[in-house]
Parts: C-alpha cells; sequence; structure tokens
C-alpha cells in the first residue's frame, strides 16, 4: 500500500472499498491485524510524541480518519483518495461480521455502554456473536500500570473466546496504547481503535447528520453540540497552518 507521511505519521493512501477488502482478508486470517484511525488531532498530538509516532507507525491499517488529512494531503501535492473513518469501517465490520458469523469482544466506555452497545447489535446484527464485553475503568497498559489484574482478566476472557474482532472505545490514546501494548498477547484477528463508536451503538451519542458529513464539517457539527471541545478542535487550524508553512509536512 502507498503512504503518505503526514508530520510523520504513515497514513496508508487507501479508499473505504480498498479498505473493506483488506478487513476481509484479516478476518479470514489467523493473526491479529491492528487498525489506528488517526484524525488531525491526533498526528498533531504524535508531531511532538515520538513513542506515540512510532506506536502508530506499527499499526497494520492506519487510515485517515480527518477530512485536514484529506485536505492537507491535496495542498502538499501527495493527495490521499478519500475520507475513511473508524465509524464507517466499524459499521461494516458488523455487517461483515453479520453475514459471516463472525463474532465481536467490546472493550470501553463507562460501565454499563458497552452492555447497551451488545444489545443494540443483538438486535440489527442478529447473526454476530458475541465473544463478551468489558467497561473501560479498569487499571491496565493503558495507565501505563502493568501486571494489573483486571486486565489480565479481560485478556484471559478475551483469549478464550478468541473473538474475530475487538473494538477497544478508551478514547486516544489510551485505546492505541492498550492495543500496543497487548496485540501480542491476544488471540483475534481485528483489533480497531473506535473511540465513540460504542456510544454511538449504545444510543448515547449520535453521529452528524448526513449533510455535514458529506461537506467535511462533522467537526463543526460537533463543535456547535458541544463548545467544550473547541480546545480540541483548535488542532485542525494549526494543522493547515503548518502544512502550509512547511513544504516537507507532507511527503
Amino acid at each position: 500500500m502507498e503512504i503518505v507521511k503526514i508530520f510523520g505519521v504513515n497514513i496508508h493512501n487507501i479508499s473505504f472499498e480498498e479498505t473493506i477488502e483488506l478487513i476481509k482478508e484479516y478476518l479470514e486470517g489467523n493473526t491479529l491485524k491492528t487498525i489506528y484511525t488517526p484524525n488531525t488531532e491526533i498526528v498533531m498530538t504524535a508531531k511532538e510524541d515520538n513513542d506515540l509516532k512510532d506506536l502508530l507507525n506499527d499499526g497494520d491499517l492506519i487510515i485517515p480518519d480527518g477530512i485536514g488529512l484529506i485536505y492537507g494531503s491535496k495542498i502538499r501535492h501527495k493527495p490521499l483518495k478519500e475520507r475513511v473513518t473508524g465509524y464507517d469501517i466499524s459499521i461494516k465490520m458488523l455487517e461483515i461480521a453479520n453475514e459471516n458469523n463472525y463474532s465481536i469482544y467490546l472493550l470501553g466506555g463507562k460501565d454499563g455502554v458497552a452492555e447497551d452497545a451488545v444489545r443494540r447489535i443483538q438486535s440489527d446484527y442478529p447473526n454476530v456473536r458475541i465473544a463478551g464485553f468489558h467497561h473501560g475503568y479498569f487499571k491496565g497498559s493503558h495507565l501505563g500500570l502493568s501486571n494489573e489484574p483486571d486486565e489480565e482478566e479481560i485478556i484471559e476472557c478475551i483469549n478464550k473466546s478468541a473473538p474475530d474482532i475487538i473494538f477497544v472505545g478508551l478514547g486516544f490514546p489510551k485505546q492505541e496504547l492498550w492495543i500496543d501494548a497487548n496485540k501480542n498477547k491476544l488471540k483475534g484477528k481485528v483489533i480497531i481503535g473506535n473511540g465513540g463508536v460504542m456510544d454511538i451503538l449504545a444510543g448515547n451519542s449520535k453521529r452528524a447528520p448526513e449533510i455535514f458529513i458529506k461537506l467535511g464539517l462533522e467537526w463543526f457539527y460537533r463543535l456547535i453540540k458541544d463548545p467544550s471541545r473547541i480546545k480540541r478542535q483548535m488542532a485542525l487550524p494549526k494543522f493547515m497552518i503548518q502544512v502550509i508553512l512547511n513544504k516537507n509536512a507532507i511527503c
């Protein structure tokens, strides 16, 4: 796969359909494949954190989940094919799992969120097998802790069920840290850090209306709904300014 480097972070130049075909291959394989979903905020954080950058670059599939990455790559004449969101591929994975009777494990969210998400999955995707679920409030490697009994119990539970798909919704960067620390201990086919997807599946939050998504203004919709996000959203204009000023930002 072609890689576009954005401030040193590898982004696979891949379309949504190509991503889905690759995930189907992963699900037919015998090794766990990691999927990371960086947006502009994540790239800007990794720009200043080499350990995080190396972690992301070690993923098997790194998709451009941020409209700023698409605009920036075009400005520097290294255009990414299209935005591929973690939400969209997560939902597509559920559809694939439903068609093929694959199993899934959900890790993350507040107490009860994963359980509510499971109920929704069972209702909307009745052929998906639920391997298990656990909330995200436990001590473990995502908090810089090792050999924690809670985490070891979760890993044991996952491995006993050997799910095809593992959703990790601990938020950035905890979910990426957890995946990287434990990927060699886990039995499964695909593991993805997909942030708020679990909350949407549980019915606790909604995605932006389609018109905002098509116009590349999903970030603006989120800001309108939650003005406290302003500090996080500042990553987008900062990113664009630095891309414009730095000819080596994207290669």
